[in-house]
């Protein structure tokens, strides 16, 4: 199933990626970011996105599946984590990253699938904004990045980053690769916020598709964790781990 990056065909999965078995010995903990995050503007409003936790879940599954420990830290999300998995629920961008950066010490590697708001207002007011008929002017500034934060920090752990572009789609997720010091980079597109289906390529650190996948979450997902299987993961594992 594996592309050229010449190719610009994608790989329909009708089911084509079967589970791995959980008969596999355990090899690593794997840390994922899934969902949205909030930055409240006042008590009742607040700056988010449409992201559902689809992917984040079906990750989940699938490194579950493969025999794994898997940690979930999950923004405000409907739908629900497989039980087998460890989920710490938050709900902003700088809980996120608090959250992840004292978690990711002991964790083999990091799966950033969640879509963190990328600002939030300079303040945050203490009562509801009242309607004056009037323009609001919004004073924002950026998050931190919960993903170039962990990267720069994996020593000699992997990370494998999410990136979501409209324009210049691959020069971009080389770019997020570059800065965030990932493993790989999975490039999607806004029609994956909150849908069943998503469609995505693979990038490696020299801007190569090493894979490119069609189908539903969960079929994508494990196409996507059979790769970080045989590039990263089988690959660090210690001996008679």
């Amino acid at each position: 199933m594996r592309l050229r990056a010449n190719e610009a065909a994608f790989v329909l999965l009708p089911c084509a990626f079967e589970r791995l078995s959980t008969s596999q010995p355990f090899m690593a903990r794997i840390l994922i970011t899934s969902g949205p995050t909030r930055q409240y503007l006042d008590p009742v409003r607040y700056l988010t996105n449409a992201s559902s936790g689809r992917m984040g879940r079906a990750l989940a599954e699938a490194a579950l599946a493969a025999g794994h420990e898997v940690l979930v830290v999950s923004g405000p999300v409907e739908v629900s984590y497989p039980p087998a998995a460890e989920v710490i629920p938050v709900v902003s961008t700088e809980e996120m990253l608090e959250v992840c950066e004292r978690m990711f010490a002991g964790c083999d590697g990091l799966i950033g699938v969640a879509a963190p708001c990328d600002y939030r207002p300079v303040r945050i007011e203490e009562h509801k904004i009242q309607k004056t008929g009037q323009p609001l002017e919004l004073h924002l500034i950026e998050t931190p990045d919960v993903v170039a934060t962990l990267g720069q920090r994996k020593a000699g752990r992997w990370v494998v980053g999410f990136a979501l572009e409209t324009a210049d789609p691959r020069l971009r997720a080389l770019a997020k690769l570059e800065r965030k010091c990932c493993d790989l980079m999975i490039l999607n597109g806004p029609e994956a916020m909150n849908s069943a289906d998503n469609q995505v390529e693979v990038l490696d650190p020299h801007g190569e598709v090493v894979l490119a996948l069609a189908g539903s979450k969960e079929e994508v997902a494990d196409g996507v964790f059979q790769e970080i299987q045989r590039r990263l993961i089988d690959k660090s594992a210690a001996p008679g781990r």
